[in-house]
């Protein structure tokens, strides 16, 4: 945990507090989870998949706090290499694939149906158009 980003939190912390807000209200006004907000304020960096969403998140918070995100962020430069570390994956490229499936390969006939239903109907509406006398 960095040292900059705890005195980020800190700051967040300090102004929502001054609001008077709870991290709930947050969450509803800013839509990042409350976990993703007290990751923040207590400078747990490593709670994130990405340095990015972190940096993303902190940005969209001190905006909604009224804070200058940007001018925090340039003001404590170590913030900025947040986490550096791997993260393992638990499926490998191409697990969500259906493969073998029987109806694998055959992706056009849902459009077909609808194709020939639409067919259907203007036919039938043609009909009735013409029965009632419309046209």
């Amino acid at each position: 945990m960095s040292e900059d980003v705890k005195k980020i939190g800190e700051q967040f912390k300090s102004k929502r507090k001054e609001l008077n807000l709870s991290l709930k209200e947050v969450e509803n006004a800013t839509s990042i989870r409350v976990s993703h907000l007290e990751s923040i304020e207590e400078g747990k960096d490593d709670k994130f998949l990405s340095p990015v969403y972190m940096l993303g998140f902190m940005r969209q918070y001190a905006s909604f706090l009224g804070l200058d995100g940007e001018k925090l962020i340039e003001q404590h430069p170590e913030a900025m290499k947040l986490g550096k570390k791997n993260h393992e994956f638990a499926y490998g490229i191409g697990t969500l694939e259906m493969r073998g499936s029987v109806g694998g390969g055959v992706k056009w006939l849902p459009n077909l149906i609808w194709a020939a239903v639409s067919v259907v109907v203007i036919v039938l509406a043609y009909y009735l158009a013409k029965y009632l006398g419309v046209i």
